[in-house]
């Protein structure tokens, strides 16, 4: 494509499903555009992330665009793990087949008194969006299956609580088994644990072994 471009022709990125570049592979052809020194230039259309943060009644005014989450179960955690003391208001794309797992790992990682909005099919015939609370969203979808791409804006951490994430109630020995249970060796567990709770590796080996 930029080949056919730098030989004189014009090229326009349209999508049916989201805004062209934004978790999207037209991302690849931007950035090569860019080093080939071509001009891109946007056209504001519809936007599914923004859409959704402005009906989702948690706040707007700093939010963090995270996308799609890892499909692997391990990775996913790590990545939820990392955003558990994040403040401002987080967005994030899923897809209905992966919904019911993600909604649980945020449940154990945020808490499930932390609120969020469900939004999907925006601007479409069957557009829906439910604002509940993360205990509240797994049991919803236990008894109805998600339907379409989805949009989850998630509630920020509260300042008074931002260090109070999943392990904080958990033993140590209770702390390495879950990642042990996630596909972690013990070592790695160990490691894992100790980075979480801002200690040696030496002091929760010595503390379970």
């Amino acid at each position: 494509i930029v080949e056919r471009i730098l030989n004189g022709e014009t090229c326009a990125l349209v999508s049916d499903a989201g805004s062209p570049a934004i978790s999207d592979p037209g991302e690849d052809l931007v950035k090569l555009c860019a080093e080939k020194g071509v001009t891109v230039i946007s056209i504001p259309g519809c936007c599914a992330a923004v859409n959704a943060l402005a009906v989702s009644g948690l706040p707007t005014g700093r939010f963090t665009f995270e996308g799609f989450l890892a499909s692997g179960k391990s990775e996913r955690r790590e990545q939820l793990k990392e955003l558990c003391g994040e403040e401002r208001t987080m967005i994030f794309h899923e897809a209905p087949h992966k919904l019911k797992n993600t909604l649980e790992d945020m449940k154990n990682t945020f808490g499930e008194d932390r609120r969020i909005s469900l939004c999907r099919e925006l601007t479409k015939k069957n557009e829906e969006v439910l604002r509940l609370t993360l205990g509240g969203a797994v049991e919803y979808y236990e008894q109805n299956a998600p339907r379409g791409e989805y949009v989850l804006i998630v509630e920020g951490s509260n300042k008074k609580t931002k260090h109070e994430c999943f392990f904080e109630n958990m033993s140590v020995e209770e702390h390495v088994n879950f990642y042990i249970s996630n596909g972690l060796s013990k070592m790695d567990a160990i490691k894992s644990c100790a980075k979480d709770r801002g200690v040696h590796k030496n002091i929760i080996y010595k503390e379970i072994c």
